[in-house]
């Protein structure tokens, strides 16, 4: 247990019977909360699922808190919560019978001398720093608005926890982490070496797309929903600014630059093309090895969104990603 009063540093506080409770909110990227010994924060609350919710910080300095499909809810402020939110400072949460209050604290160094300010830049900066070759995925569920006028509200929430859940599970099988959750939408990312890319990286990129698919589409089995459960998706490889603001055996690492915004914006092509995978054109070529040129996806020019020229993807259904993993002698 937690005795001191963190300062500068964000916690969760939890008062109890025997005094305050300071959960620090540091040394990783997210942090979960249940009645399970594997959680972050171990609750002992029989109303509290095993793994009940998460936290998750952003390079931006931002908390969401998302519920993993738990029983009874995850509440801010009173609320349910069915989609991940933003905290502010000072915000309520509930969970089961046990309410916490979140904290953010920041230091203002307007009244410090220039010399400060100047280091305080330094730092800020010095965060993203590293250029590397990495592989970014962003997978959105389809329709998802739809669904939240036709879905009965804590179906929802439990549905979106779930889905949630089992991506993030899926893509640290496969070597990354879920980066951000965004809504109705997550991005992963996979940094790779200065050497390359080797077909194993690739493979175990393709595999967790997959079995991204596939889990999404046990849930539509699993719940009662109005229509089927899709999901899009966007791959990206190139080069981009990333830093670690973790420490220790949990790293917390960042990307920004085009590379990350134009997988964004090529999972959105998918919508316009109407199929399901939209790659970049570095992805394509990493994945050539792999026989994708046989695997039914083909080239199709898009206008992006922020993008002046037409860009080059090339897209195709997941029954074209299986075809591909089929002829592969394993799968990461």
């Amino acid at each position: 247990m937690v005795t001191l009063q963190p300062t500068t540093t964000p916690y969760l506080l939890l008062r109890t019977d025997s005094g305050n409770r300071y959960l620090p909110l540091v040394g990783s990227h997210c942090w979960t909360i249940g009645r399970s010994d594997d959680n972050n924060f171990v609750i002992p609350d029989r109303w509290i699922s095993r793994n009940h919710a998460m936290l998750q910080s952003m390079e931006t300095g931002e908390f969401y808190l998302i519920d993993l499909g738990s029983r009874n809810g995850s509440f801010v402020n009173g609320r349910r919560v069915s989609v991940p939110v933003t905290l502010k400072h000072g915000d309520n949460l509930t969970f089961g019978q046990t309410e916490l209050e979140f904290f953010s604290p920041t230091v203002s160094y307007q009244a410090n001398s220039s010399t400060s300010s100047h280091s305080d830049e330094l730092t800020a900066t010095s965060t993203l720093h590293v250029r590397r070759l990495i592989s970014v995925m962003v997978v959105d569920i389809r329709d998802f608005t739809v669904l939240t006028r036709q879905l009965d509200e804590k179906i929802l929430s439990e549905l979106i926890g779930t889905w949630f859940r089992h991506s993030g599970s899926i893509i640290r099988e496969h070597g990354s982490w879920v980066d951000k959750y965004i809504g109705d939408a997550i991005m992963a990312v996979w940094f790779h070496g200065s050497r390359g890319i080797s077909d194993q990286e690739m493979t175990g990129i393709c595999n967790a797309l997959s079995d991204l698919h596939k889990m999404t589409e046990e849930l539509h089995a699993q719940y009662s929903l109005p229509f089927p459960l899709r999901i899009g998706a966007g791959i990206n490889t190139g080069y981009a600014m990333v830093g670690n603001t973790g420490s220790g055996d949990r790293p917390d690492y960042t990307a920004l630059g085009d590379t990350v915004n134009a997988a964004f914006r090529l999972e959105s092509s998918t919508k316009e093309l109407r199929l399901d995978v939209a790659l970049g054109e570095t992805t394509y070529k990493y994945l050539l090895p792999l026989g994708i040129d046989q695997s039914g996806f083909k080239q199709y020019t898009v206008h992006l969104k922020g993008y002046d020229k037409p860009t080059l993807t090339y897209a195709g259904t997941f029954a074209n990603l299986d075809t591909l993993l089929q002829t592969q002698p394993q799968n990461q």
